[in-house]
C-alpha cells in the first residue's frame, strides 16, 4: 500500500542521498552510523512509497485522483 505522495517521495530520496554522502565522508564513529540509518530509510522509503510512521498514525501524503 502506498501512502507518499510524488512530493513527499522526492524529497526523501534527495535527503536519504544527503545523509548517505555526508556519513561517508564527513562523519566519524556513532553520528556517522546514526546519519547511514537515516539515509538508508529515507531511501527505501521513497523506492517504495510506504512509510511505516504515516501508516501507524493513518497520515497519507497521497493525493487521491479525482
Amino acid at each position: 500500500m502506498i501512502n507518499e505522495g510524488k512530493w513527499d517521495r522526492r524529497i526523501r530520496f534527495i535527503i536519504g542521498i544527503l545523509f548517505l554522502v555526508i556519513s561517508i565522508f564527513w562523519l566519524q564513529n556513532t553520528l556517522r552510523l546514526v546519519f547511514f540509518v537515516i539515509g538508508i530509510i529515507s531511501l527505501i522509503t521513497s523506492l517504495t512509497g510506504f512509510c511505516l510512521l504515516y501508516n501507524a498514525f493513518g497520515f497519507n501524503s497521497l493525493q487521491k485522483k479525482k
